[in-house]
């Protein structure tokens, strides 16, 4: 017998159990399927951010910083420690509890909120009166009938043409995120967000890192000063780079794998190395959804397709995160899915793209919201800009991290702020101030007005914004 809800949410991930919570928060009846499994193939909600991406990723960038910290740094503080060693097995043990915790958490929300769980696929079987039946597939078979839908299903890493993962050799950010043992040469195609992070993980730990990406500059999407000052900071850590390659064949006979590529002059090239990351990039995830027995419309690339409110194509059906358009991020997918869920309650839920900002939590970390110094020029638009470095900084000096900078800009007539980037200590906090002021359509100058603590990193915000006029407080 069919089990009724007002709204059902295929997938746990960042948009999909944030729009279940928010649905019963409402005064819905929700459910929402799941079906990541953990290792005992009990329940693993959280999607690929908490399973296989953010949480994880975050975890062995902390402990590969300590380890380096201890390895070079502590001495600087008048630590003395003995022999520094790195348990790699019992660093990844300490990743899959803080997975594990967030799995719980998540499971708690939804059991404090109300929340029906159902761990299995989930697909479409049929339209019906006032709303769609979907089938469960897992160990407790079920079906559900929904009069509202929100699909969010997340998207997958995206391999290269005849090169599968494997997992043991050739990698996705999964296999990326649970390597046994530092490998003494480690191969990363594509140097975003993924290949960046596990790169600077594997590097800390030991391993000599090549990254191979195909664009000819790096960080395309990063305002050219950020990935300029990153790209000296990790050339100089030790990750090597080769920009503007063509990747031809890989082979993994052996013990390891062998990429043949051309490099930017055209000349053909072969890297050996113990194991290879692949981060080209994801691809929306619509697997085992059976869309075609709805007629839910998806596009070229398989993502579904949806207007500016997330709506697909059917009534009462909606999508939002990974597997529609606008960027692969958690937190976007979070915005997402508060917003269609207040929606369906008749409320105005909005999400502004413009406002959603990035992070690398690399050493140095870098973020950025809103647009780039090379954007505002292609466009014509008239504009002012400040930068501020750590290195004049109080509190990063005592941090012993003056690396970077924080950049403003503003229009040039209004002085509204118009994008902030920043590359240093705590970016990804930092960022969040300008995310806030650009949301109140605020100016640099109000900014500099603003008591900031002393001493902080932000001061260094704070004096971005006074550079934009051309004026200094030089904390």
């Amino acid at each position: 017998m069919s089990k009724q809800f007002d709204v059902v949410v295929i997938g746990a991930g960042p948009g999909g159990y944030i729009a279940a919570i928010r649905a019963a928060q409402l005064g819905f009846s929700v459910a929402c399927v799941d079906a990541w499994k953990n290792d005992k193939g009990g329940p693993a909600p959280g999607g690929t951010c908490t399973n296989v991406g953010c949480i994880p990723s975050k975890a062995l960038l902390q402990s590969s910083e300590h380890y380096e910290h201890a390895l070079h740094h502590f001495g600087d503080h008048g630590i003395t420690v003995g022999e520094v060693k790195m348990d790699v097995a019992k660093m990844v043990g300490r990743k899959a509890s803080v997975v594990k915790q967030n799995n719980d958490g998540i499971l708690y929300l939804f059991k404090k909120n109300k929340v029906s769980f159902f761990h299995g696929l989930a697909s479409f079987t049929k339209a019906v009166e006032g709303g769609y039946e979907l089938a469960v597939a897992g160990d407790k078979p079920e079906t559900l009938t929904a009069k509202q839908v929100i699909i969010a299903t997340g998207s997958n890493a995206r391999a290269l043409p005849g090169t599968p993962f494997d997992e043991e050799k050739v990698l996705s950010n999964d296999g990326a995120l649970r390597i046994g043992a530092v490998p003494a040469k480690l191969g990363v195609i594509g140097s975003g967000v993924i290949g960046l992070e596990m790169g600077s993980v594997w590097r800390r730990l030991g391993a000599e890192v090549t990254i191979l990406e195909a664009m000819p500059t790096f960080l395309g999407a990063a305002d050219e000063a950020v990935a300029k000052e990153a790209l000296k900071c990790f050339t100089k850590q030790g990750l090597k780079f080769e920009f503007g390659v063509k990747v031809g064949e890989i082979q993994t006979a052996g013990e390891g794998v062998s990429i043949a590529y051309t490099n930017a002059k055209g000349e053909a090239q072969t890297l050996a190395v113990d194991k290879l990351i692949i981060s080209i990039g994801r691809t929306a995830n619509t697997n085992g959804l059976n869309a075609e027995a709805v007629g839910l419309k998806l596009d070229e690339r398989g993502a579904i397709v949806v207007d500016d409110e997330c709506r697909t194509n059917l009534p009462g059906v909606w999508a939002v995160g990974d597997v529609v358009r606008g960027p692969m991020l958690a937190h976007k997918a979070e915005e997402e899915g508060v917003a269609v869920a207040e929606r369906i309650a008749g409320q105005h839920g909005h999400v502004d793209f413009a406002l959603v900002p990035w992070v690398i939590y690399t050493s140095p970390e870098i973020a950025w919201v809103g647009r780039t110094e090379q954007q505002l020029k292609a466009d014509g638009v008239a504009y002012k800009a400040g930068q501020f470095p750590f290195l004049a900084n109080g509190r990063a000096r005592a941090l012993g991290d003056t690396t970077g900078f924080v950049k403003f800009l503003a229009d040039a007539r209004t002085d509204e702020i118009l994008g902030v980037h920043i590359v240093g200590p705590f970016a990804s906090e930092l960022i969040a101030e300008a995310c806030v002021a650009m949301a109140f359509k605020a100016s640099a100058e109000d900014i500099a007005r603003i008591c900031h603590a002393h001493p902080s990193l932000s001061e260094s915000t704070k004096e971005a914004a006074l550079a934009v006029d051309k004026r200094t407080l030089n904390f």
